[in-house]
């Protein structure tokens, strides 16, 4: 298996677990309200999760690979700006900045 491939299945699993926790993880729902996005979750994790599927279904469907992965490094990008707005530690803003990276990376090999 090409490590592309490795890379969607990555982002596609880790926003399918995350988006499965921001409807169940008392902790995660805290956070949404830290963030300001209280009322936004369940919109992001029907966002994240309709993502991940069309991760797995863009295998068929070049095209669905590009748009999605752009629109995760978008969404991972207001995450960034998100928890620098609210006094994140580097650590804490670590894990957006990977996946933005990773979505990126997806994004542009999709496209070239």
């Amino acid at each position: 298996m090409d490590i592309y491939y490795i890379l969607i299945y990555l982002s596609a699993f880790s926003f399918l677990y995350y988006s499965i926790n921001s409807i169940f993880s008392k902790r995660l729902i805290l956070e949404f309200e830290r963030w300001g996005y209280k009322k936004y979750r369940y919109i992001i994790a029907i966002f994240q999760f309709l993502a991940s599927i069309s991760f797995i279904i863009g295998m068929y469907y070049s095209l669905l690979i590009s748009i999605v992965s752009f629109l995760l490094f978008i969404m991972m990008v207001v995450a960034i700006f998100t928890r620098v707005k609210v006094k994140d530690s580097l650590f804490e803003i670590l894990p957006a900045f990977f996946y933005a990276l990773l979505n990126l990376v997806i994004f542009i090999k999709s496209i070239i």
